[in-house]
């Protein structure tokens, strides 16, 4: 999904994302697209397999190069969160120990309050095959899962960091289902438009015999009166509506029900006479 604004100040705070032992460049570069996503920018990796810099992890990154510039280098997990003070390991498999186990959502908000306190936080992902060593899970305070299919609980490493990050920025939200940009704001219309609307669509459908048979005719605008109140239209989704009625009723007065067309306008025909009728391309349709 587009949408990357240069112009607009990057956001980069928040916890540390530490990848233990990553093993393809690639995987470390959509890590940095999902931490830019969501203005998380303190990359943290744990002797990567394949060395760093890796030329494969920026043409994966999509533009987050300020995350891979960023990253720095760690011998063991303990050296990489060692000036942290609330650290979450991640792990898609049940633990033995005395962590709690937390939700992302409640994870997400325990990152939020460490880092309001000015205090460092971090979030561990494992390797890609195997995930966290029990050891290196035990260096952590809490442990994180995500509600997933147990039946298929393998999420790749960019989804699992993409899935915290994005937990991440919602838990620093005025309202957790806050967007990223507003729609249109509309009025809820006042009844005296709404009954403007009932009265033309009644003409206009009484004009076209719609009512059938006549005894049924306030049942059916009964009816259509409800599905017309159930949306609670805006003043400019009347008017809308209005002008597609108008638009449709446009038959000369003298056309038989039903038989005219928007051609016969009045509005539209030549000043001084009828609209003429054109000849078709084989040349016939001769007055």
């Amino acid at each position: 999904m587009a949408g990357t604004d240069r112009h607009r100040e990057m956001i980069v705070e928040g916890p540390a994302i530490v990848l233990v032992e990553p093993q393809l460049g690639e995987n470390i570069g959509m890590v940095a697209r999902a931490m830019g996503n969501f203005g998380l920018a303190d990359l943290r990796l744990v002797t990567p397999r394949d060395g760093w810099p890796n030329p494969k992890a920026e043409a994966a990154a999509s533009g987050a190069v300020h995350v891979l510039e960023g990253a720095r280098l760690f011998d063991s997990v303990a050296d990489a969160i060692a000036d942290c003070s609330y650290v979450v390991a991640t792990t898609a498999r049940q633990r033995d120990g005395f962590k709690r186990v937390l939700g992302p959502v409640d994870a997400a908000r325990n990152l939020r309050a460490t880092h309001r306190r000015s205090q460092a936080g971090a979030i561990l992902f494992g390797r890609e095959r195997f995930g966290l060593y029990n050891e290196e899970v035990g260096l952590a305070d809490d442990i994180v899962t995500f509600p997933v299919n147990p039946a298929f609980a393998s999420l790749n490493l960019a989804q699992a960091v993409l899935l915290m990050s994005y937990e991440w920025m919602k838990s620093g939200l005025d309202s957790e289902s806050e967007t990223a940009f507003d729609g249109a704001e509309f009025v809820p219309a006042p009844k005296e438009e709404l009954f403007g609307l009932f009265g033309q669509l009644e003409a206009a459908l009484d004009a076209r015999g719609y009512f059938r048979p006549p005894e049924r005719k306030p049942v059916q605008v009964e009816n259509l009166r409800a599905v017309l109140t159930r949306p609670g239209y805006s003043v400019e989704e009347i008017r809308l509506l209005r002008g597609v009625i108008s638009s449709l009723d446009r038959f000369s007065p003298s056309s038989p029900r039903g038989t005219g067309s928007p051609g016969d306008d009045p509005r539209r025909m030549p000043a001084g006479g009828r609209r003429t009728r054109k000849r078709d391309r084989a040349g016939q349709g001769d007055d």
